[in-house]
């Protein structure tokens, strides 16, 4: 335990390292944008902007000292809202959280039940859950909400299309963010109950007699629950950047919209604290999910 937080403790200062550093080196003047893209400025207040952001030191000292903030929680104030990154980030992760949880419901839910559906019917269920998974993951999430927004937001009127506020408000988007999700959940776990149902046990216990409903959860859905439980982490965990696309599209006042807009704005403060908090919420759930897997399946503490 102590090696893997070792390790991502490192990989989040290597990541802090690439993502300033990206934002160092973008193209134009930071000193323009500081200054709110104000014409004629004279030299003397652009070497005031620069006294006052710390622009002429050396990239390792801005580096250091950005990073020393970001770690007591200052993430250094928005050049266009005018307001501390923190504060932002704080007003719109909740959006952001309910979108991911509500998504993560929706694919783990759904996406297992397909898999043990295609695992244990076979045959034509099999293929028609494939094929179905197999075209899920290949529509790009923009063209999904698209279709959605126009079908059951603006023909049917059954849900709203703009803005959040209630689970209703985030049904279109959560279904959006958690197809292509329950598409790789449900081939996981299809194909590791199929592995599953070969081994030698799951034989032994179909040959005593045993009820094929109790083989499949018994020994079957037990056993597959490893490789399942892991990848649902690893989905959930990547599912914060997914929803840059997912809140541009509805109109969702959250962490990705934040993260657009930052961009498009050279609001660098912004940018570099949005991707920061991803990768660190994606390394640390992938860490926690890596760390809990020897409890869910006992085969990887004995390799261990």
């Amino acid at each position: 335990m102590v090696r893997k937080l070792a390790g991502l403790v490192a990989t989040l200062l290597a990541t802090s390292f690439v993502i300033f550093g990206a934002s160092y080196a973008a193209p134009g003047d930071p000193v323009t944008f500081l200054a709110g893209g104000k014409e004629n400025l004279t030299p003397e207040y652009l070497a005031a902007v620069r006294a006052q952001y710390h622009l002429d030191d050396p990239f390792l000292v801005q580096y250091g000292r950005w990073l020393g903030d970001a770690v007591t929680g200052d993430l250094g104030r928005s050049t266009q809202y005018n307001d501390q990154v923190g504060d932002l980030l704080l007003a719109r992760l909740p959006s952001t959280l309910g979108l991911v949880a509500y998504a993560s419901v929706l694919f783990v839910v759904f996406g297992i039940a397909l898999g043990v559906l295609a695992a244990v019917r076979g045959g034509r269920t099999d293929s028609a859950v494939v094929a179905g998974t197999t075209f899920a993951t290949s529509v790009p999430s923009f063209v999904v909400a698209t279709v959605l927004i126009s079908l059951f937001g603006v023909q049917l009127g059954w849900f709203p299309v703009m803005g959040g506020g209630s689970l209703w408000h985030l049904t279109l988007p959560a279904v959006t963010l958690a197809l292509g999700a329950l598409a790789i959940i449900s081939r996981v776990t299809r194909q590791a109950m199929v592995e599953q149902r070969e081994l030698d046990h799951v034989s032994v216990a179909r040959a005593s007699g045993l009820a094929e409903r109790l083989i499949v959860v018994r020994h079957v859905f037990r056993g597959a629950l490893g490789p399942i439980v892991t990848m649902c982490g690893l989905v959930t965990a990547g599912m914060l950047a997914g929803t840059v696309t997912i809140e541009t599209a509805f109109g969702l006042n959250g962490i990705g919209s934040l993260l657009v807009h930052a961009i498009n704005t050279h609001d660098f403060p912004v940018t570099q604290a949005v991707l920061l908090l991803m990768v660190t919420c994606y390394i640390a759930v992938t860490t926690a999910v890596e760390l809990l897997q020897p409890l869910i399946d006992p085969r990887v503490r004995r390799r261990a």
